[in-house]
């Protein structure tokens, strides 16, 4: 490659992981590629995936440390519980943002209004590595309804700006983290200019192809985008096109991730699962059910 060449683009399809009960999902992050965008240290797509009265699809309750999740819905419902004794269903377009800090347990199930519903849901989930400043703070949880987070209208496309800053408008979401998340739907053949920016950042392709600078990526897929003064240009082919936009500032130091659990000192994880394995961790009330630990942890 010339001195004047513009590096290849990276384009990960990520691993199809089956969760049990009908619910497969995408795991984009981390790969072998990819261990982060900014911040985000884990990103799964699920669904979309039909739910009737018979299916299995609940998470039951499980524990997490040094992170926070971020669940939003595109289709479909949740019900988040969790051991701080919220209690909150969780529909299209509202983020739930849950600060695990030095531990928290949650559950994610159908809701009971909706037992026997014959049901789509689908969404995505991240996980955001707290800042080391932050990574044994207190737990705590917020959830924004979908009609408190901005939704802009730039020429012919809609931009949800759920994390962070864009386009002038940021995000109510209040968090420890430097990150973004955009939430892009194109009509087809329509072009958005995207925001210069200094921190790292990826593009993922919810339902349709979309040309990135010229270069057609397929559905499904996460490119990261270079660092750079000037904007890059995702524009639709001849479908309507929905892409997330994720990343922040760079982790502020290397972090080690096993099962549920994100931190910087693989002993912090060492001490959740045996906490975990003790019932050291709090209970959401009402369930008793409980995901085991995997597997003894073994530091590498």
């Amino acid at each position: 490659m010339s001195r004047n060449q513009t590096p290849p683009m990276l384009h990960l399809r990520g691993l199809l992981k089956d969760l049990g009960g009908g619910l497969t999902v995408r795991r984009l992050l981390p790969s072998l590629q990819l261990r982060a965008v900014g911040p985000f240290v884990f990103f799964d797509h699920f669904g979309p995936v039909t739910v009737t009265p018979d299916s299995r699809i609940d998470v039951r309750p499980h524990p997490h440390i040094g992170l926070a999740t971020v669940t939003y819905l595109l289709e479909g419902a949740m019900q988040h519980r969790d051991s701080l004794g919220n209690d909150q269903r969780i529909e299209p377009g509202a983020i739930n943002w849950m600060s695990a800090g030095r531990g928290i347990v949650h559950s994610e199930r159908r809701p009971e209004a909706w037992a026997e519903k014959t049901y789509v849901n689908h969404g995505l989930q991240l996980w955001a590595a707290l800042p080391l400043a932050n990574e044994q703070d207190e737990p705590h949880f917020s959830h924004t309804p979908a009609k408190d987070i901005p939704v802009l209208q730039i020429d012919t496309a809609q931009v949800r700006v759920l994390l962070g800053q864009g386009w002038g408008h940021e995000s109510p979401v209040v968090t420890s983290i430097d990150a973004v998340l955009w939430d892009i739907e194109l009509k087809a053949g329509k072009s958005l200019e995207l925001p210069p920016s200094e921190h790292e950042l990826a593009l993922y392709t919810v339902n349709a192809q979309v040309n990135l600078d010229r270069e057609l990526v397929q559905t499904q897929t996460l490119v990261p985008l270079s660092p750079r003064t000037t904007p890059h240009f995702v524009q639709a082919t001849d479908a309507p096109a929905r892409c997330i936009v994720l990343g922040g500032a760079p982790l502020d130091a290397p972090r080690h991730l096993w099962w549920n659990f994100v931190a910087s000192d693989k002993a912090l994880i060492e001490q959740a699962a045996q906490r975990w394995e003790d019932n050291g961790f709090g209970r959401v009330a009402g369930d008793d059910e409980r995901i085991p630990l995997p597997g003894r942890y073994l530091r590498r």
